[in-house]
Parts: structure tokens; C-alpha cells; sequence
């Protein structure tokens, strides 16, 4: 799953928020400059990210890629994932999608001084453009697999993936509900 999907699983918990969304951008695990409530927001990322991986619907997601994009399948799905998740948010959240996104960059915006360096670099691109909301269609997918092809510098154009999306968007849709409410149940309980 991607940032999406990460913020909406930190359960309206600011602090999980936090430490979920810079969890990318730490390697390691020396975090002793942040809140143990933030640190449990870290350490909740990469269980999801554990989770994922090894989610039978989500590796039959990836496969569909394989063809074409298997390096980056993992990163495809992710994305893809996170789409479905905005494309359907009202099936999981009582709050409109908008205002979901507003609430999650005001809450990293304020907390700003907590961020990584990078987090904060990504911040301004995820702010300026919009991306969790972005994510909702399939223009906004684009763009964002076209800036990040951009950014991994290996000459592929991830927004080609767009074809395969939609050729096995049924497929790949149940496969999200079915992964995300695995997904909810684990970590959202209570």
C-alpha cells in the first residue's frame, strides 16, 4: 500500500499519523529523536508494509504486472491499491475523501518540525499537488507514476502501466477489497 492507504490505517491517531508517514525515509532503527508514540507509528508502517507484501491477493495483484514491469510491480500495486482506496473511500470512511486529505496535510503540515528532511521535501510535492486526493483518478495515477519514473532513473515509464491496469481493473479491484479489509480487521481493531 502506499501513503494513502497508510494514513487511513493510522486511525485518526495523530502521532501514528506521523510516524507512519516518515517511516519510509529512516532506515534503520535508531529513533530515540521521537515520541515512542511516533516510533510505534514507524514501527506500525512496516507491519502494514509486512503485511502487504505477503498477502496472497496482493502478490497475485503483482503478477499481472510481471510481464512488462516485474521490478516494479510491488511499487505498481502500491499505487494502484492506493487508488482503488481513494476511487472507493466512502465504502471505508464516513468522511469525504477531500476532507480526509485536508485533515491528514494540516496534521503533517503542523507537525512539520518532527520530519525527516526528506519527509518534508516529499511533504511539499504531496501538498503542492495534491496527491492522496490525485489519487482518486486515473489522470492523477499518471502523473504520479510519470514523476516517479522520473525519479527512479532506470528509462521505464511507469504510467505505461496504466494499459494493464485497466485491461484487469475488475480483478485487481476485488482483489484490493478482499486485501483491504483483511487489512482493516488487522489493524484497526477496537
Amino acid at each position: 500500500m502506499n501513503y494513502l492507504a497508510h494514513a487511513f490505517l493510522s486511525n485518526n491517531n495523530t502521532n501514528l499519523l506521523i510516524g507512519n508517514f516518515i517511516a519510509d525515509h529512516l532506515r534503520g532503527n535508531n529513533f530515540s529523536n521521537y515520541s515512542p508514540e511516533i516510533i510505534e507509528g514507524i514501527y506500525l508502517h512496516r507491519k502494514i508494509d509486512t503485511f502487504t507484501d505477503s498477502h496472497e491477493r496482493f502478490k497475485s495483484s503483482k503478477r499481472l504486472f510481471y510481464k512488462d514491469f516485474e521490478r516494479y510491480s510491488g511499487i505498481l500495486i502500491d499505487i494502484y491499491f492506493d487508488h482503488l482506496l481513494a476511487k472507493n473511500f466512502s465504502n471505508y470512511s464516513t468522511i469525504h475523501l477531500k476532507e480526509f486529505c485536508d485533515n491528514v496535510y494540516t496534521i503533517y503540515s503542523e507537525s512539520e518540525q518532527l520530519l525527516p528532511k526528506s519527509s518534508s521535501n516529499f511533504l511539499d510535492y504531496v501538498i503542492k499537488n495534491n496527491i492522496y486526493y490525485e489519487y482518486s483518478s486515473i489522470a492523477g495515477i499518471e502523473k504520479v507514476l510519470f514523476h516517479l519514473s522520473h525519479r527512479i532513473k532506470h528509462n521505464v515509464m511507469l504510467n505505461d502501466s496504466i494499459a494493464i491496469f485497466k485491461l484487469h481493473e475488475k480483478e485487481l479491484e476485488d482483489n484490493f477489497k478482499l486485501f483491504f479489509n483483511d487489512a482493516v480487521k488487522e489493524f484497526m481493531k477496537g
